[in-house]
């Protein structure tokens, strides 16, 4: 491969230290990832979280909204990642004493699987709650001590065979 570097005179016959896999000679079959995730609050924070009294709105409707846009736009934030035609996304949340969970489901027909789309909209929403609730999460110096988020992992990863 050649690359012309911008700013440079010369060709370059480097080969790239990067590549998308090609993944034209795969079967297009039904693939689903389950994808979790955490956010710790304060008690106080997670109490209005449930109750509905968060002063922004409603984070948990937004964070849903964001995970599904999140999931169709995954290609475009990690640039490996192939663009994928979304046939589903689901959002469930759990609510705890001092946390929200969430966990999303992302379905399609196509010749790659789909969890990186489940952990970048399983994140994206747990940044929509903590977007929405930090102003009740801040301490006196405008830092967050007792609010993170604690895992993001895939749950599950299913492939459909022919």
């Amino acid at each position: 491969m050649i690359r012309i570097r911008k700013g440079c005179k010369e060709l370059s016959k480097q080969p790239s230290k990067f590549k998308m896999v090609d993944i034209s000679p795969k079967d297009i079959v039904k693939r689903e990832a389950t994808a979790i995730g955490k956010l710790k609050l304060r008690n106080e924070t997670a109490k209005k979280l449930r109750e509905g009294k968060i002063e922004k709105g409603d984070p948990i409707s937004i964070s849903e909204v964001a995970a599904t846009l999140a999931t169709k736009n995954t290609s475009q934030l990690i640039p490996m990642c192939h663009n994928i035609p979304i046939s589903k996304v689901e959002t469930a949340t759990r609510f705890g004493d001092d946390y929200v969970e969430v966990e999303v489901r992302v379905k399609a027909i196509a010749k790659t699987g789909v969890e990186m789309e489940a952990l970048t909209a399983a994140s994206i929403y747990l940044l929509n709650v903590w977007d929405m609730v930090k102003k009740l999460e801040k301490d006196r110096n405008g830092q967050y001590p007792d609010t993170w988020i604690e895992y993001i992992k895939v749950k599950e990863k299913l492939k459909a065979t022919k």
